[in-house]
């Protein structure tokens, strides 16, 4: 059974279709980097799993049952925007009110255990207004996981984290699945650190998914390259292209691409007069992999 089943879902906005006949799978205990550019149409395909829009056609399936069901319904906990806290409550009173909200039979144990799953028991007396925006993130996590729900939607939630802020949220989102058995369903523009988490992506453009993959088939399929260093880059680069098929100069180093015999390129250059001063074997990373899908779909 999967946490999330979309088949052939639309939705438009004034005769403008923001979705169009999508279809999407997420695999319970997943991790889902859903990725797309802005007004791709993520943000209203995460309204429509929580039921904050209506779709014009298509279904939704939620643990095999569909996402208009009050027993499944509970079972989604969302973070959308923002936590839509009061400013002047502490963190614990506006995660009573919440509680209170939904109804849950013992909301100060049910408090204490979000508070410590994203790190913030020490906070609870703060007031909204005076946390950081990294805390109001987790804060945000923290009502979205009142109940205990099996699948969790977060729209960017490490959007203007700082480093320090990303990292705790990784390590949120990994103890999540790991130790709660949650699904998590996460939009993010940080390519780079959803890589660290993700268990499985979907790419969506103009209203349509165009590739889902899990972290293993993409690495797989991810192009590999050696990247390296001489004293006369423009040189080397000459002499490369007059042998392999696609050599870029890129972050300071020279890239040869779909090639990864670093022997024979250190020869190669020796043979031609260049000395290579530094030289290794990568993949390309999801940021990567996407903008050349990205590109390949524009050129279709």
């Amino acid at each position: 059974m999967n946490a999330i089943e979309i088949r052939d879902l639309s939705k438009s906005f004034r005769g403008l279709y923001a979705l169009d006949r999508l279809n999407m799978t997420v695999p319970m205990g997943a991790i889902y980097g859903f990725i797309g550019e802005n007004g791709s149409g993520k943000s209203t395909t995460e309204k429509l799993i929580c039921g904050h829009l209506v779709p014009d056609k298509g279904a939704i399936k939620l643990f095999g049952r569909d996402y208009t069901d009050a027993g499944v319904r509970v079972r989604v906990g969302a973070l959308i925007e923002n936590a839509g806290c009061f400013p002047n409550s502490s963190v614990w009173n506006n995660l009573m009110m919440q509680a209170i909200n939904l109804n849950l039979e013992h909301p100060r144990e049910e408090i204490g255990r979000v508070l410590k799953i994203v790190r913030m028991e020490d906070s609870a007396n703060l007031k909204f207004k005076s946390c950081s925006l990294g805390m109001k993130q987790r804060i945000g996590i923290a009502m979205a996981l009142l109940g205990d729900p099996a699948l969790l939607i977060l729209d960017e939630p490490i959007n203007g984290l700082d480093t320090d802020g990303m990292r705790i949220m990784r390590e949120i989102l990994v103890d999540i699945t790991k130790n709660s058995g949650c699904t998590v369903l996460i939009s993010s523009h940080i390519l780079g650190e959803l890589e660290k988490i993700a268990t499985h992506y979907g790419i969506i453009r103009q209203g349509k998914m165009i590739q889902e993959l899990s972290a293993k088939e993409m690495e797989s399929r991810a192009r590999v390259f050696v990247s390296l260093k001489t004293k006369d880059m423009r040189g080397a680069k000459t002499v490369l292209r007059g042998k392999f098929d696609k050599v870029k100069e890129e972050e300071g180093y020279l890239r040869v691409y779909d090639v990864d015999d670093t022997e024979a390129i250190v020869e190669y250059l020796l043979q031609n007069g260049h000395v290579v001063s530094e030289i290794q074997k990568n993949k390309i990373g999801l940021e990567e992999y996407y903008v050349e899908l990205m590109a390949k779909k524009g050129d279709a």
